[in-house]
């Protein structure tokens, strides 16, 4: 099996429970406790074409087969994002998982939004790695580092609405559209003092969340070539020459 999955990610699943879901739904089933097909077992070759944090929701594309030699080139196609944020309070990872603290302090209405190629500094709580290890599990032993800066490009960058919350508070919805490789949670950061409640990512390149399908449950079991599969060859199609 070859080809592209678009899949919608619900909160709480991370990239890799997707991918693994995926992975359960195409192998060869169990009979009587023995693989159907010994020779194609556990052979399924699954992967994804960028991470999404278990807190944010929406489409990832998966890889399956030949399809995961093209990793690279869909990983750096550009990304859309919806996200709602509060202002006046600011989180230690940038979203709802981090120690709150609310501070009054509220960014211009609207704020500047910053567009063009910029210069930012992943989160520490983020699955880059240093040293191989992923800097989020540093983070969380309380280990003090700092990420170098990376350069990343925003296209679009729109406040679509603000509405008051509870005092001091208040909450604002933004759509943005960037180079693979942008944190989300550190553009809604440096607005001033803000967090993510929502981050919902709505396309990647020419491939938009209203086609994807929902991962199979724990024991579903999906027929070959699983529905909707892209072929790997209209994928491609798909991508600017």
């Amino acid at each position: 099996m070859d080809g592209v999955l678009l899949i919608d990610k619900p909160a709480g699943m991370s990239s890799h429970d997707v991918v693994a879901a995926v992975k359960r739904a195409i192998d060869p089933p169990l009979e009587g406790g023995r693989v159907r097909d010994r020779a194609k077992a556990g052979r399924a070759k699954v992967g994804h074409a960028g991470t999404l944090d278990p807190f944010a929701t929406g489409l990832l594309i998966v890889l399956a087969g030949r399809a995961t030699k093209s990793q690279a080139r869909l990983m750096a196609l550009p990304k859309r994002y919806e996200t709602v944020a509060r202002l006046g309070a600011t989180s230690t990872t940038g979203d709802t998982e981090g120690e709150i603290a609310r501070t009054g302090r509220l960014p211009l209405d609207p704020p500047a939004l910053p567009t063009g190629r910029i210069a930012q500094r992943p989160p520490r709580y983020s699955a880059v790695k240093i040293g191989g290890e992923r800097a989020y599990k540093r983070a969380r032993r309380g280990e003090q580092f700092e990420l170098p800066e990376r350069i990343v490009t925003v296209y679009r960058f729109e406040q679509r609405w603000r509405e008051p919350e509870e005092p001091p508070c208040e909450r604002a919805a933004y759509e943005i559209e960037c180079s693979s490789g942008t944190y989300v949670r550190s553009l809604i950061a440096d607005l001033g003092d803000a967090y993510c409640l929502e981050l919902r990512r709505t396309a990647i390149g020419p491939f938009s969340v209203s086609e994807a399908i929902a991962p199979p449950r724990r024991e579903e079991r999906w027929p070959d070539p699983p529905p909707p599969l892209i072929s790997l060859e209209q994928a491609l199609a798909r991508l600017p020459a």
